[in-house]
């Protein structure tokens, strides 16, 4: 847009306004502007024959213009000279004063709009929508409506096989073709949302779905920098509205184009649909069985929830055309240009970060000390019991982890790199930081394992468990970039994220939770029930190992939800069914008040030192 606007402004002086074509017949504005006259193109384009006191019927046209706004010879007689001869040189542009338009009614050409970084970043719209793209489109929003309304589960994997069809056809029409990181990118989304599909418990599935939503965005535009991967996980918010935009217009160009095309594949579906009702209803009412196994395969759509579905049918094509755009045009992130900091000088760059080095490697020499077995003269000198010395150590060692990655981030952005030193210097340095991380990453994971041995195993403090070993392993591959090099670094890092997130959610942390709880209990040591009862149907084969009645009170709360649930087999999990199936074999058994007893009831506390009294020594969080 910006290269048209400047190849049509005008010449210097009228910035903005087109110049107007020279007329037929007439000199050209080169030659009218002589080789004696210096920028005779700007005078030709706004002379006046009054201030230039040239007759533009005589020989000095050549000379001074001879030409009104149009380029167009203007005729009539001679104006006469009102100063100096013809034969007098031209007064400099800056004495001469201002000079009237030669149109005044002209309204200058309006200001072209600065394009937004966007604009500059998405390449040109693409062609319209083609016919398979919007039949997928219309198949992923009719997903939607009918599947999505009763819970999540393999539904999922269901309406994304439509969704992805349309960003392929897409893809497909505008000429581009499949990468290797695309198909990464993809495959791991996919895989993502088969967490749903395997695990009952609503927050590894958010976690999961959220991924894969991120992981689907960074396939359809792709990325090699950490602004192309940070950008591309959520851009596809971006495709919204111009993806709806141009879904309309290729609704309408089609429509008008190929009315008879269209009307037939209506037609054709109404006719399918009506044999699919007419004769599966009859088969329906002859065999009670092809009944059940009807009822159970068609989704249960009712009157009263027709704005859900609608609502869903809504996003379900609002999000298949945002997919279909951002593969057809997707916003190129790779070009946003981070500059990079002011480089320091080294004493100035080095100096802090190697007293931090030191103070990392005073701490981490005690802690090799504790790793290896030598709690006893810790807990000596200091006082605190194991469960108190991991829990107040492992919070301030997860701050630890998170600074110390700001810091290396900080530090390389102002790390010195002029001379051929400074490589050394900048590996050295953050290298040994590093690694010390490493084993401040190790000795926090260690805490957490003596804090979970003492108090039991907990949502929080597996998912901040989790967290730091992620952290850890985002140390590793930078340390790794630092000797093999940093291209591959940002996608290293996505991937691992959506890896760990994948593995958090196929390990099942509800089972994990109550295995780990029953498991101690059989040890001799308490357990909560009134915490194990508010897990999901994941913890049923662990919490079915119980003996009563603190098996049927675990259990309890999870059989009456799923006997109330009733979800479809579309919106049924792996984890559910396994539940069910337990359930139905062995129900848990009514024990009535007993259950909601006190907590330490349920179960034997040890005789040793977390039985002291403690207002600390019982933490069921």
């Amino acid at each position: 847009m910006s290269d048209h606007v400047s190849g049509t402004a005008g010449a210097p002086g009228t910035p903005g306004e087109p110049a107007a074509p020279d007329a037929p017949g007439a000199p050209s504005r080169q030659e009218a502007a002589g080789p004696g006259s210096p920028g005779g193109e700007v005078r030709a384009e706004g002379a006046d024959p009054a201030a230039d006191g040239a007759d533009r019927a005589g020989a000095d046209r050549a000379g001074r213009g001879g030409a009104d706004g149009t380029g167009a010879e203007k005729a009539g007689p001679a104006v006469p000279a009102q100063g100096p001869g013809p034969d007098a040189p031209a007064a400099p542009a800056r004495l001469q004063g201002p000079r009237p338009s030669a149109d005044p009614w002209r309204r200058p050409a309006p200001r072209q709009p600065e394009q937004g970084l966007l604009t500059r970043l998405r390449p040109p719209a693409p062609s319209p929508v083609g016919g398979a793209t919007l039949l997928s489109v219309l198949a992923t929003g009719l997903a939607c409506a009918l599947l999505l309304g009763d819970g999540l589960g393999v539904n999922l994997l269901i309406v994304a096989v439509p969704a992805a069809l349309a960003a392929y056809f897409a893809a497909r029409a505008a000429g581009r073709r499949l990468r290797p990181w695309t198909a990464v990118w993809a495959a791991g989304g996919l895989g993502l949302l088969a967490v749903p599909a395997l695990r009952d418990a609503s927050w590894p599935t958010f976690l999961a779905v959220v991924s894969a939503l991120a992981l689907g965005s960074l396939a359809l535009h792709g990325g090699r920098r950490w602004p192309g991967v940070l950008h591309g996980s959520w851009g596809l918010l971006t495709s919204v509205v111009p993806g709806a935009r141009w879904g309309l217009r290729g609704v309408r160009e089609r429509a008008g184009d190929s009315r008879g095309r269209v009307r037939a594949v209506v037609r054709s579906t109404a006719v399918a649909l009506v044999l699919l009702i007419v004769f599966g209803a009859l088969f329906a009412a002859a065999d009670a069985a092809f009944a059940d196994l009807l009822g159970r395969l068609t989704p249960d759509v009712t009157l009263g929830d027709s704005p859900w579905r609608v609502l869903l049918f809504l996003l379900g094509i609002l999000g298949a055309l945002a997919a279909a755009y951002t593969a057809a045009a997707p916003v190129r992130w790779d070009r946003v240009t981070v500059a990079p900091g002011r480089a320091r000088k080294r004493a100035e760059w080095a100096v802090p970060l190697i007293v931090l080095d030191l103070l990392f490697a005073v701490f981490v020499a005690l802690q090799l000390v504790v790793l290896l077995g030598g709690y006893d003269k810790v807990l000596k000198e200091t006082g605190l019991l194991r469960a108190e010395y991991a829990r107040q150590g492992f919070w301030q060692l997860l701050w630890v982890t998170l600074l110390t990655l700001a810091v290396i981030v900080l530090a390389l952005r102002w790390a010195p790199r002029g001379r051929p030193g400074d490589r050394v210097l900048v590996r050295s340095v953050l290298g040994v930081l590093g690694v010390l991380t490493l084993v401040v990453v190790a000795s926090a994971l260690r805490r957490m394992d003596l804090y979970v041995d003492a108090f039991g195993l907990t949502r929080l403090r597996i998912s901040v468990a989790a967290v730091e070993l992620w952290l850890g392993v985002v140390v590793l591959l930078i340390l790794l970039a630092g000797v093999l090099g940093a291209r591959l670094l940002p996608r290293a890092v996505a991937a691992s994220a959506a890896a760990g997130v994948l593995a958090f959610g196929l390990v099942s942390p509800d089972g994990v939770i109550a295995g780990q709880n029953v498991q101690r209990y059989e040890d001799g040591k308490p357990i909560d029930i009134g915490y194990l009862r508010d897990l999901s149907a994941d913890a049923v084969p662990a919490l079915d190992k119980l003996p009563e009645p603190l098996r049927s009170c675990s259990l309890e709360r999870i059989e009456r939800i799923l006997a109330a649930s009733g979800e479809p087999w579309y919106a049924t999990s792996l984890g559910e069914a396994r539940a069910r199936d337990i359930l139905e074999k062995r129900p848990a058994k009514e024990h009535g008040s007993w259950c909601y007893g006190a907590v330490p009831e349920f179960g034997e506390r040890d005789a040793g030192e977390d039985s002291r009294e403690d207002p600390d020594a019982y933490d069921p969080y």
